[in-house]
């Protein structure tokens, strides 16, 4: 019988309190991570929602899928960080207070590209900084100390400031192939008894694992 990991547990690993799964974590109703995905921090990994996630005063959620592993530093911008450039100040005076408070319709219409997204199964080294409203795909990876600008497609590597795509991992025909396997969604026994396929594997002998599957 192949027993999975607790996803639950706020420290799965006992003696290392610096990693800390995120789903039993996160309070806020606009962000919304899956199962397995954790934030590794030397300092503090609980204070994810305070030191990580930045700007955040709504209503723009950030979507994290399951399995995604965040390095140390990974911080995602959110849309409070908009300031207007239309005027000789970008300085909001209206959120300091006093009589400003009166012009707080001038913080009105802002840009805002939405909601913030993550796929499944995406790596994000240390340091990388997500701007508003970017959409990862799925099975990316995020180079360190990168600054995610656009939108990066699934399987994806990317690196640099502003980061930018290097390469994919596989080809179009595999990423199709993995996209609908969709092993993320898989029974949690099933991922269990897979785990060196997924992690050493090809996309072939994944497939031949989910016969459910047909061939393409």
């Amino acid at each position: 019988m192949h027993v999975p990991a607790d996803p639950t547990v706020l420290h799965p690993m006992p003696d290392q309190p610096r990693v800390a799964l995120l789903k039993p974590l996160v309070t806020s109703p606009l962000i919304d991570v899956g199962k397995y995905s954790y934030y590794d921090d030397p300092d503090d990994a609980t204070a994810f929602e305070t030191r990580n996630v930045l700007y955040h005063y709504g209503p723009e959620r950030l979507v994290v899928g399951k399995f995604c592993a965040l390095g140390t530093g990974v911080r995602f911008i959110m849309n409070g960080a908009n300031h207007r450039m239309d005027g000789p100040s970008t300085f909001p005076f209206p959120t300091l207070g006093g009589s400003w408070a009166d012009h707080f319709d001038l913080l009105t219409g802002l840009p805002n590209r939405g909601d913030t997204v993550v796929g499944n199964d995406v790596w994000f080294g240390h340091s990388t900084t997500v701007v508003p409203g970017v959409r990862i795909g799925h099975g990316v990876i995020v180079a360190s100390s990168s600054v995610v600008t656009k939108d990066v497609p699934d399987y994806g590597i990317v690196g640099g400031n502003p980061a930018r795509l290097l390469r994919t991992r596989y080809s179009d025909r595999d990423i199709a192939r993995l996209l609908a396997l969709a092993w993320w969604d898989w029974p949690l026994e099933l991922i269990s008894e897979h785990v060196r396929t997924l992690m050493s594997g090809s996309a072939d002998e994944l497939q031949d694992v989910a016969p459910s599957l047909p061939h393409p």
